[in-house]
């Protein structure tokens, strides 16, 4: 296997890897650069978007997006009344506003659309703006039930067009680098990965603000159910989506993914065979269905990329310390964690006891007779080779460049996928491999029983 020592050790010799330069993540996007190129636009093209769903993705992928030079936003659509005019005063009165999102798809001057909508549409506008001929962001998770994910892949396929989820960590050149570490060997042998991601505020916690005008004459209500259970109309499902299962995905499907999508990067791994999940709804009983605490386990089995891990995640919404997130590789040489703007590996090896430690050290040995310990002791003498230091040890750090920003990156690969035809790093199988371990999490919690996955036909096992 690649990551091995010595190729780490090769490594850091030959080049500045403990100083953590820019170009070794670099890497990453060579991947990308070096794939065929099928031209779709001249690299000169602008390239014409439309965002659906304006709240806060929203707004903020599409002014990600309007950064990446040859971008131009036509139109957006938005079942709040409200947002579609702040549409027009952020954006200009020419940009097109609408309700129904199949007007965007309708037109023929829009080369690719943003969905950026509750949980639960993504798939049915995923494949209608894919069927349109339209260049498809998704945000993430893909898909809402784990029986979406192969329906939608086929729909990709089969229409050929551009396809990216937005989980950016795909894209990101911390992943690159911490993929580039890994291969070389700069933890030894995985064994084990544990992420946290918590939170401890009113808005960390999706208690988003309602607006004093909200009512069905600004909202479209029903258009917003779409297929979810029929109900009264309610504001704060509405502008508080994440809190219900009939539209989100909870935790899981809001934070682990992005965990998953860089796991997978970093691995090159497919997914978990083994899922369970435990938790709670602890704090925000403000109506909520979804839990505040959600603690998972996920067993990967051996594959030629990995070794067989296991992963610990959580997400915690009350956190006392006010929240946090880590993100660590834990390997029998070394621990990398990523995390901010940085990679960092510390290593500090396995150590092997002197003959004084075996003898009167914390051992089994002292509690033997004194005749005893002097046999085992000149045993030594004669037999015991000198421990050996760690072959590396101490600290290392890749920091990203000052202003770094992975959504840009990740819009930057997608726009110049629809130029020039080179894949992306997040395509719908990509995208679902990383969701359906989240959703599965999710379905552990609820139905109190683990899942068994198989990650290679993405499909539950048992």
């Amino acid at each position: 296997m690649p990551h091995t020592r010595r190729a780490f050790l090769k490594k850091a010799a030959a080049t500045s890897v403990l100083a953590g330069g820019l170009a070794p993540a670099l890497a990453g996007r060579a991947e990308i650069l070096s794939m065929p190129v099928h031209p779709r636009l001249s690299p000169n093209d602008t390239v014409r978007i439309a965002t659906i769903g304006m709240g806060i993705i929203g707004f903020i992928d599409t002014d990600t997006a309007l950064r990446v030079p040859g971008v131009e936003l036509v139109a957006a659509a938005d079942l709040y009344e409200g947002r579609r005019i702040h549409v027009k005063e952020k954006y200009g009165d020419h940009v097109d506003t609408y309700v129904d999102y199949r007007e965007i798809l309708a037109r023929t001057d829009i080369d690719a659309v943003l969905i950026c909508t509750p949980d639960h549409w993504h798939v049915p506008m995923a494949k209608d703006a894919l069927r349109a001929g339209k260049a498809v962001y998704c945000e993430k998770p893909m898909v809402h039930r784990v029986e979406e994910g192969h329906d939608l892949i086929k729909v990709q396929q089969e229409t050929g067009k551009v396809f990216q989820v937005g989980s950016q960590y795909a894209s990101s050149i911390l992943y690159a680098r911490a993929h580039e570490l890994y291969r070389e060997g700069a933890i030894g042998t995985l064994n084990m990965i544990e992420a946290i991601t918590n939170r401890n505020s009113a808005l960390g916690a999706w208690q988003y603000s309602i607006p004093t005008d909200a009512s069905e004459q600004t909202v479209d209500w029903d258009r917003f159910l779409g297929s979810a259970p029929k109900r009264p109309f309610d504001a704060t499902r509405f502008f508080r989506w994440r809190n219900y299962w009939d539209y989100g995905t909870a935790t899981a499907g809001d934070l682990y993914v992005h965990l998953f999508t860089g796991i997978h990067r970093t691995l090159d791994a497919i997914g978990p065979t083994d899922v369970v999940a435990q938790g709670g709804l602890r704090f925000w009983k403000d109506g909520r269905d979804v839990p505040d605490v959600l603690l998972s386990l996920f067993t990967y089995p051996e594959t030629e990329q990995h070794p067989g891990f296991n992963m610990s995640l959580q997400t915690n919404f009350v956190d006392g310390q006010g929240g946090g997130f880590h993100f660590k590789f834990i390997g029998d040489e070394g621990v990398m964690t990523v995390g901010g703007s940085s990679v960092t590996v510390e290593r500090n090896g396995r150590w092997e006891p002197s003959i004084d430690e075996i003898i009167t050290g914390y051992n089994s040995a002292f509690t033997f007779s004194l005749a005893e310990q002097k046999r085992l002791a000149d045993h030594l003498r004669k037999n015991y080779v000198a421990p050996i230091a760690p072959a590396m040890t101490g600290r290392m750090e890749y920091q990203a460049p000052d202003g770094y920003d992975d959504r840009f990156d990740h819009f930057t690969y997608f726009f110049d996928s629809i130029r020039n035809g080179r894949p992306v790093y997040e395509d719908a199988t990509f995208g679902f491999r990383a969701a359906a371990p989240t959703l599965l999490a999710n379905m552990s919690y609820v139905d109190k029983r683990p899942y068994t996955w198989d990650p290679s036909a993405m499909k539950i096992a048992g």
